[in-house]
């Protein structure tokens, strides 16, 4: 059995980019495992830490027992504590146990796809003990070792991969809470149209309509006379909405026309990632 025809798209994608986080750590002498990367308070071995967690949960491993150091700044959510017990559990482990624990979870998840017998729509485990689709938890897996590897290659200047799979699949993601954004964090106008212009390796042109009730949509038809347009390059963007950088480190790399009020209000909410 191979994994669902709706499935596959991700599961290839999320090993494209768990195979290139692989080739990149792999030569790191020990002290670069250290280095800081853009994700808040994690290092290069916190972010591997991080998808190896991932990856033994997506196999039905069980959490581990450990408990969190009162210290760590960066941890200000129940689902941030979460997510930092398999980095934190991680932090003392050697460069050479890190690649090889992160070979066998590859090894071992590769012959979990080429088993998978589910339906997209199987219920499975989700953090904090809630529940997803097996599509929507392919979907993110998809998206989340996408951005972590770019963080890894902004950290070790080894740019790469901006147009793989994961890049389109996490342009999706990404623009899924474009209008939440817009709409509601930012408080666009009721009747009035936002246009996000991006160019790069992965090129789209997206419109965000508020309706009368100040619900938001998007759509890929253009906008005549919006409130906003907002242009930028297609790194500069998923930096952005995955709260790498803040709007005013690449205010350069920005180009924002028509209500600039308006406009400062989507930049200050743009990240969407937790």
């Amino acid at each position: 059995m191979t994994v669902h025809p709706s499935l596959q798209t991700y599961a290839d994608s999320a090993t494209h980019s768990i195979e290139a986080i692989a080739d990149l750590v792999k030569p790191l002498a020990e002290g670069e495992w250290n280095r800081r990367t853009p994700c808040p308070g994690w290092s290069v071995r916190d972010i591997v830490s991080h998808v190896i967690g991932m990856e033994c949960e997506m196999l039905g491993d069980p959490r581990p027992i450990h408990t969190l150091p009162r210290d760590l700044y960066h941890v200000q959510s129940d689902f941030a504590r979460y997510m930092e017990m398999q980095v934190d559990v991680r932090r003392h482990h050697t460069a050479p146990e890190m690649t090889s624990e992160l070979e066998y979870v590859l090894i071992r998840r590769a012959r979990q796809l080429r088993n998978e017998s589910r339906a997209p729509e199987t219920m499975v485990r989700a953090p904090l003990g809630a529940e997803q689709t097996l599509e929507v938890a392919y979907n993110m897996r998809a998206f989340d070792v996408w951005v972590h590897e770019q963080d890894l290659r902004t950290t070790l200047g080894q740019p790469g991969n901006l147009d793989s799979p994961g890049a389109h699949i996490t342009r999706d993601v990404l623009l899924a809470a474009l209008p939440k954004v817009v709409a509601k964090d930012a408080g666009a106008p009721a009747n009035s149209a936002v246009v996000l212009d991006v160019h790069g390796p992965v090129e789209f042109l997206r419109t965000v309509r508020v309706d009368a009730e100040g619900r938001g949509s998007i759509d890929g038809s253009p906008s005549l006379g919006p409130a906003v347009t907002l242009s930028m390059d297609w790194e500069t963007y998923v930096r952005l909405a995955c709260g790498r950088v803040r709007p005013a480190t690449v205010a350069d790399r920005i180009k924002a026309e028509g209500d600039q009020e308006l406009a400062t209000a989507i930049l200050d909410h743009f990240a969407v990632t937790p």
